[in-house]
């Protein structure tokens, strides 16, 4: 970005700051762009974004308030409109559509949302507004809930596969993104699709800057997967299950001098809509910076980070607040 007072270039700067929100201190990373000659600072809607969405995470998660994009999904698995949403939870006409839109909803709501995950709760919220509802529409809405509850054995099966990849729930650890193995799959597909023959050392280090550059740029990060610093650079938890997990996704052992290895290879494209333009675009954007470089490469990079020097010693979690200090992307 340039200085809008001399044309120059500015540089990208990084500040710890504490934002009140709801009567409630959080600490966050604040992004601006400095002007070299005034001092003068600058920010975009998507930085200021970036550090809002920093704030609201660690709110969602101290008081269990369902994120953006969890909101949305109980309401398409229902088949219910925002509206009617709204009208059956009686929380005001438009209030539920503004949820969707990122409104972080109070306390009391945003726990009534996420216990009506629960089909049976659902249920009875729909019973208790009965008389709001026409009898056809009570009628279809009933049926598509409880269609959902005979789902349920199916969900909890998905539900430990879920476990097995992911170490953590959302939160701080894992960047406050989705556990979804569909999105992780689509990750990794979208990654073999741009530098296919991947080995499993550079693939570790890759998802390490796609979750660590969008939590960065966004607030939040991808993947889903925390991440460790060992010996070898930064790594996704119980990476060797996660690169075993999808069956569109092979894995080849190859002999490379005295190593032997896994090398990746894809063998779908991405399924249309589960990722979104700009995050088709982080990874985009780290497969273009790492792509042509071989694996002992990126990892040579990777250990000039703070998220491997301020960590490997222990081989420990790496914090997502090493985000602000990357120097690769």
């Amino acid at each position: 970005m340039k200085s809008p007072f001399t044309g120059k270039e500015m540089m990208r700067i990084y500040e710890k700051r504490t934002w009140n929100f709801r009567g409630e201190q959080f600490e966050y990373y604040h992004t601006a762009w400095q002007c070299p000659d005034t001092g003068e600072q600058f920010t975009t809607d998507e930085s200021d974004t970036a550090g809002f969405m920093q704030v609201t995470n660690q709110y969602r998660q101290k008081y269990g308030i369902p994120y953006t994009d969890e909101i949305i999904a109980v309401r398409n698995k229902y088949g219910i409109s925002a509206a009617k949403m709204s009208l059956i939870l009686g929380i005001g006409v438009n209030q539920y559509r503004l949820y969707e839109k990122g409104e972080v909803p109070s306390v009391s709501n945003g726990r009534m949302i996420r216990s009506i995950m629960n089909p049976k709760v659902m249920l009875d919220m729909i019973e208790s507004s009965k008389h709001e509802l026409s009898p056809q529409e009570y009628a279809k809405i009933s049926e598509k809930v409880k269609a959902t509850i005979s789902e349920s054995e199916n969900y909890k099966i998905a539900q430990y596969e879920t476990k097995r990849i992911f170490t953590s729930p959302r939160g701080e650890e894992n960047g406050f993104a989705p556990t979804s193995l569909t999105r992780l799959k689509n990750i990794m597909l979208s990654i073999l699709n741009q530098c296919d023959g991947v080995w499993c050392t550079k693939m570790n280090k890759l998802l390490f800057y796609i979750d660590f550059y969008a939590y960065r740029e966004r607030g939040y990060a991808m993947t889903g997967l925390t991440y460790k610093a060992i010996d070898f650079g930064p790594v996704p938890e119980r990476w060797d299950r996660v690169y075993s997990e999808f069956s569109e996704i092979s894995q080849d052992i190859q002999q490379c001098g005295d190593y032997e290895g896994s090398i990746l290879h894809a063998h779908s494209p991405i399924t249309d809509g589960v990722l979104s333009d700009d995050e088709i675009q982080i990874i985009t954007t780290v497969c273009k910076t790492f792509g042509n470089k071989s694996s002992l490469e990126v990892s040579q990079i990777s250990h000039n980070e703070n998220a491997w020097l301020n960590h490997h010693d222990a081989h420990e979690r790496i914090s997502f607040n090493e985000a602000f200090s990357l120097k690769a992307l």
